[in-house]
């Protein structure tokens, strides 16, 4: 019999992610082979990022969906945490808008904890969607690996907050710390945390996912930018907590293993990828510089990037769900 479960969206992802992926991403939870129906509660917490005619769209065509009204702009992982206190489940699972998931996904995820008490954290895999000249750089060189290929459990070092899921009060034991200098790092800063706490955080290869990859020429610009931003707050902060952690930037032979390694999984999950890979190399290029332009501007202006973002991405939300976005989707 498997546990109780809450699912848990926010729209504070809304402002970067495009209305037929939002559309496409409800879609696949409802293909899920274990209904969302099923689950206590499907909360969507709004904090301010999407118009409300757009919202009261979605729990129109959806009614499953619990619409919840966050304090105005409460970040990424305050939305997340908030999600985990409101929900009533067992097991709290996270999504995101800009991800697609496979129809077993869920069941997957849940059914993981059947396994033991043991088992607190199960996270899944999510990689970058799409084959062709764009998307082959970014499965190259955006943040999610390629699928292992795995079919057991296993320990792993970190989980992706968009395809994960937590045993409630263990994570409202153990909570995703929400007041960092980042972007998207929390989680590998928490995962950190965990491990150096002994707990296991246990990898369901069967759980899959894809995410989109930036959708804009200013999204792609800022995102790598805020990738090097990121990576610079996550190296101060581990180093803190251990001093034996080695820089994101160093180990070039490392950084080599780890890129053929991805190439070799590209291919192996779509041959595909070998025919535009070779044009698709000056952009795969262009991505690591931002990088590491995003790196170094970080380094000498430590909050620049991420307070001169935070205030472009609130004007650019309102312009791309404004309201001829939301006619499109009612149609």
């Amino acid at each position: 019999m498997l546990p109780s479960f809450s699912i848990v969206l926010e729209t504070e992802n809304l402002a970067t992610a495009s209305l037929e992926g939002l559309r496409r991403s409800l879609i696949s939870l409802v293909e899920q082979d274990l209904p969302p129906q099923d689950a206590n509660e499907v909360l969507l917490i709004d904090s301010g990022d999407a118009p409300s005619a757009l919202l009261m769209s979605l729990c129109h065509a959806y009614p499953w969906i619990k619409y919840y009204s966050a304090p105005t702009e409460i970040g990424y992982y305050e939305a997340k945490m908030l999600g985990a206190q409101l929900a009533t489940g067992e097991i709290v699972v996270y999504c995101d808008a800009d991800c697609w998931y496979e129809p077993t996904w869920l069941r997957t995820l849940v059914s993981t904890f059947t396994a033991g008490e043991y088992i607190q954290v199960v996270a899944g895999e999510t990689i970058t969607r799409g084959v062709g000249l764009y998307q082959t750089a970014m499965a190259l060189t955006y943040i999610f690996p390629q699928y292992s290929g795995d079919t057991a459990i296993q320990p792993t070092t970190h989980y992706f907050l968009n395809n994960v899921a937590f045993r409630r009060e263990f994570l409202l034991a153990h909570p995703i710390p929400v007041d960092l200098p980042l972007y998207r790092g929390n989680c590998a800063i928490h995962a950190h945390s965990l491990r150096q706490q002994g707990y296991v955080i246990w990898r369901q290869p069967k759980a899959r996912a894809s995410h989109a990859p930036p959708s804009s020429v200013a999204h792609f610009y800022w995102r790598f930018l805020l990738i090097g931003h990121d990576y610079y707050w996550q190296h101060r902060l581990l180093a803190t907590a251990a001093p034996q952690h080695r820089d994101s930037f160093s180990g070039i032979d490392g950084k080599l293993r780890i890129f053929l390694e991805r190439l070799r999984r590209m291919v192996q999950h779509n041959p595909r990828h070998l025919f535009y890979l070779p044009c698709a190399l000056p952009i795969a290029a262009m991505s690591v510089l931002l990088i590491f332009v995003g790196h170094q501007m970080t380094a000498l202006n430590p909050n620049y990037l991420l307070k001169t973002y935070v205030a472009k991405e609130k004007r650019l939300s309102s312009v791309a769900f404004g309201q001829d976005a939301d006619d499109r989707f009612q149609k």
